[in-house]
């Protein structure tokens, strides 16, 4: 009786042991218990161009007007990265280029990205390459399973905050590369203020200044 008893419970937690298994390792078990987030931006690149006919002075007016025009309607933005494929080398063409793309406040980058088909004898390709971040897969309110053994996060964590944060960057690059530094820190701009606020005399110090003014009368005698 004692032998039996002792089977049926191996065999009843045995059971129980393949159950849990088989939920925790189902297809679609939330299996992330850490604080970081699956869903992360990604940035993507892409080139738009335009070829512009070129002369011995460089880029005609009529081509300048095009160029400008095709600016306005790709909405250049901060962020975009412009440049110039040029296989004459031209400096008055990259100048007039440069100059049409410093009227939506950006610089003419070094170099140009490898582009699909074939440039033209007496032309030059401008190049626009804009990038985009977006988060792939969110928002997620997908439920993956009633039970969380694994005590993992929920499908959708990480979506509010990193989908803000790919919407809100201005320079979707600086996801990648970030900002170079020129060297100094803020705290040694504020230490420069800090030191001009503490060394400069107040405007107080010192004596006073006397007014030197005096007042008098003039009286009346009687006779």
């Amino acid at each position: 009786m004692t032998t039996t008893k002792r089977n049926l419970a191996g065999a009843l937690a045995l059971a129980l042991g393949v159950t849990v298994s088989a939920c925790g390792n189902a297809p679609g078990a939330m299996d992330n218990r850490s604080l970081y987030s699956v869903k992360q931006p990604v940035v993507e690149r892409t080139s738009y161009t335009l070829d512009v006919a070129t002369g011995y002075e460089g880029l005609p007016i009529a081509e300048q007007q095009r160029l400008s025009a095709w600016f306005d309607t790709m909405k250049l933005r901060y962020g975009d990265r412009v440049s110039i494929d040029d296989p004459m080398s031209n400096g008055a063409t990259r100048e007039a280029v440069s100059r049409i793309a410093a009227r939506h406040g950006l610089l003419l980058a070094d170099g140009a990205p490898v582009t699909e088909g074939f440039l033209q004898p007496g032309s030059a390709r401008v190049v626009i390459t804009r990038t985009t971040a977006s988060v792939p897969g969110c928002p997620d309110w997908g439920k993956r399973s009633d039970m969380n053994y694994a005590n993992a996060t929920s499908p959708g964590y990480g979506c509010a905050v990193n989908g803000n944060l790919a919407a809100m960057v201005a320079n979707p690059e600086d996801l990648l590369n970030g900002q170079a530094g020129s060297g100094e820190t803020v705290i040694m701009s504020s230490n420069k203020a800090i030191e001009t606020y503490r060394e400069k005399p107040n405007t107080g110090a010192g004596e006073l200044k006397s007014t030197g003014a005096s007042t008098g009368g003039s009286g009346s005698g009687g006779n």
